[in-house]
């Protein structure tokens, strides 16, 4: 019996039989090892794509087209981490989860395809056109401003869009993708900033006060290498702050550092996906009006949101570690949260509740900070 046929995705335009094909040939699809066990029957290598990652996220996508008859059997092998994301499969403008068979003790994960064509990834893909349309909705109907921070390894864009007066003497800063598969965290991030662009509209007197600077996508070539964590130089970019050998966290905090002097930051949240909704904050180390906030604009509300509860976690920083989180609050003294999302969180009850938080977030600011 002939040994199977091993394709690398990076020297053959597909992985194919007579009558299937899978292929990784668009923006967020890893370059993984496939191979053929049959006719109808596939089996993809998941490796991330430098050092086992602090925190495994295997990623994968792929698209097929399969005619004939039956399933088509797809094997998932993870090497050095266990299956995370079920798989989602977008075809006809739709896409919904499907079910897995687990194996190996959670190193491999089994599903079937049907005849017909579609995209499979391990979460719906939020690439940079995405991204792009958000910027450019901003821009034209909240007043916001495109900024071009800095360029990724590969040359691609980091952009952002800065709300709210350029005059503002506080600064909010929110973070997005740093890790390519934390897609979820967009799910909370888009429609809290929109909310955050709405007040600031409606309100002049707090556009006068607060501006906003909004990174959706930090880590561009990440996510459209299918990245499991790191930028294109093998950095975890939430462990690189402070140390901002990478391009893209040097991009934010260059463009800080030409701030005017008379322009102070007053928070910062980076959204993320984990296994929980969750949000990290100060431990011990929080103001007394860093507390004031956090009581303000977090506390007790955990499960007051319909589908949506979450928990806090404080966390004292750990020197040199390394996150946003950590440098952001040491650095200027303000509150810095991760704003964790499940990762199976429905996008319906994650959106609302982003936007009622969002409703609450800078009247909890001004009212933290102006008690004595």
């Amino acid at each position: 019996m002939a040994p199977p046929k091993v394709v690398r995705a990076d020297t053959a335009p597909a992985c194919a039989t007579a009558q299937v094909s899978i292929s990784f040939d668009f923006a967020g699809a890893p370059q993984s090892h496939c191979v053929i066990n049959g006719p109808r029957e596939f089996s993809l290598l998941i490796t991330p794509e430098h050092a086992q990652p602090i925190n495994p996220s295997p990623w994968y996508a792929f698209r097929f087209t399969a005619t004939g008859s039956g399933p088509v059997h797809i094997h998932l092998d993870y090497l050095g981490a266990k299956h995370r994301y079920a798989p989602k499969l977008a075809s006809g403008g739709a896409i919904r989860e499907l079910p897995v068979i687990l194996g190996r003790d959670g190193a491999r994960a089994s599903f079937k395809l049907y005849p017909g064509s579609g995209l499979v990834s391990a979460q719906p893909i939020i690439g940079a056109d995405h991204y792009g349309k958000m910027l450019s909705s901003l821009v034209s109907t909240a007043d916001g401003r495109r900024v071009v921070l800095g360029h990724s390894l590969d040359g691609r864009t980091i952009e952002a869009v800065r709300l709210g007066s350029p005059h503002a003497s506080k600064l909010i800063v929110l973070l997005g993708r740093q890790h390519p598969p934390e897609v979820t965290g967009a799910y909370a991030m888009e429609p809290f900033v929109t909310e955050i662009a709405s007040q600031l509209q409606q309100e002049p007197g707090l556009a006068r006060q607060y501006q906003v600077l909004v990174v959706p996508l930090l880590n561009p070539d990440g996510a459209a290498l299918g990245y499991w964590r790191t930028n294109r130089g093998g950095i975890d970019l939430n462990r690189d702050w402070g140390a901002f050998s990478q391009p893209e966290t040097r991009a934010v905090r260059d463009w800080l550092n030409l701030l005017d002097p008379s322009i102070r930051l007053a928070a910062m949240i980076d959204f993320h996906s984990t296994r929980q909704n969750l949000f990290y904050v100060q431990g011990e180390e929080a103001s007394p009006a860093q507390q004031r906030f956090l009581k303000l604009w977090l506390a007790g509300k955990e499960k007051t949101n319909p589908g949506y509860s979450f928990t806090i976690e404080r966390r004292n920083a750990n020197p040199g570690s390394g996150t946003a989180k950590n440098w952001f609050h040491q650095h200027y003294a303000i509150p810095a949260y991760t704003y964790e999302v499940s990762d199976r969180a429905d996008p319906g009850p994650t959106g609302a509740t982003a936007i009622a938080l969002a409703q609450s977030f800078l009247s909890s600011l001004e009212q933290a900070n102006a008690a004595p």
